[in-house]
């Protein structure tokens, strides 16, 4: 990974009335590296990615992509960026092929580099048989790779991709993800907004925001491990029983549930193993197992939203 810094914003503060969507943001993404933007409806992801790209003008602070200024420069910033929002932003009625030439020449692609570049990007996108076809008549995941393409025509140094996975199938997703891997080892710096904690592994670094603050970043795994032998899971036969008798035990902190099981954060594990499986037993409620796991980002970003960061320091946006 480079150090060349691609996209960076600096107490980036966007406020609608007495509403404050972003709220002091600091990032960096280098070229070569994924960044995630990670939270819940309304954290403020749509309108920090809509900032950077121009879209929207901020109240205070500084976007800078490939060195451009943000909005003092925002027309040469906007020729460094590949943008796909959320929403189908192509024209149904236009065919595969004539989208992505109509973004070539938005963008002022030459017109004797366009097709060129258009039949390689469909080559890349796994599109090309289906060039003829109309936009409106694509699978989702295949308006998506379109969308990626079409965002790609000018070359772009940077890549704001917003939720691109949402109301796709799980095997249109991954088809994207591998996308995406092919555009980092190009050098692009790439920067994805999801509510998915299951994607939130595939980035370098993950930014975890909510009511447009920035809770804390990092590496996943450094994240995770924040949680080191806090968490516990309990499989047990009655679940909304064993869920109030963990509940009730002292260490236990928060108890959610995962699937078939209940992952109990704890402030110290040993004694919920030795109370809980007493307690339960004693309930006459069976238990299948109780043992402890590692965090999952799930678990760390439960923490957050309920602390609000408050036992997270900040690091560094370069981390």
């Amino acid at each position: 990974m480079s150090n060349e810094i691609l996209l960076e914003t600096e107490n980036l503060i966007k406020t609608f009335g007495t509403f404050r969507a972003v709220d002091g943001l600091n990032l960096q993404v280098h070229a070569g590296e994924m960044v995630g933007l990670v939270g819940p409806d309304g954290a403020g992801k749509t309108t920090a990615i809509r900032l950077m790209c121009g879209a929207l003008s901020p109240t205070s602070g500084v976007v800078r992509v490939a060195g451009y200024e943000v909005p003092a420069q925002v027309e040469k910033a906007r020729e460094q960026v590949g943008y796909l929002a959320q929403r189908f932003g192509l024209y149904g009625d236009l065919s595969v092929q004539e989208n992505i030439e109509f973004f070539g020449e938005v963008f002022d692609v030459p017109v004797s580099e366009v097709k060129q570049r258009a039949a390689e990007l469909l080559n890349f996108a796994g599109l090309g048989d289906f060039t003829d076809r109309p936009a409106s008549a694509l699978s989702g995941g295949m308006q998506k790779k379109l969308g990626l393409a079409s965002a790609l025509v000018h070359r772009p140094k940077v890549l704001l991709l917003d939720e691109p996975t949402g109301g796709v199938d799980p095997v249109a997703r991954q088809e994207f993800w591998h996308l995406l891997i092919a555009l980092l080892r190009g050098g692009s710096a790439v920067l994805v907004s999801t509510p998915y904690m299951d994607e939130a592994m595939r980035f370098n670094r993950v930014i975890f925001m909510n009511h447009g603050r920035v809770l804390t970043q990092g590496e996943p795994r450094q994240l995770m491990s924040r949680l080191e032998g806090r968490i516990l899971e309990l499989d047990a036969g009655d679940q909304m029983a064993a869920r109030q008798i963990a509940e009730d035990d002292p260490e236990v902190e928060d108890v959610h549930t995962f699937g078939n099981h209940l992952h109990l954060r704890v402030s110290s594990a040993k004694g919920p193993m030795e109370r809980i499986p007493m307690k339960l037993k004693s309930a006459n409620i069976p238990m299948e197992h109780m043992l402890q796991i590692p965090a999952t980002l799930e678990d760390v970003f439960i923490h957050l939203i309920e602390t609000e960061g408050e036992e997270y320091e900040q690091p560094t946006p370069s981390a």
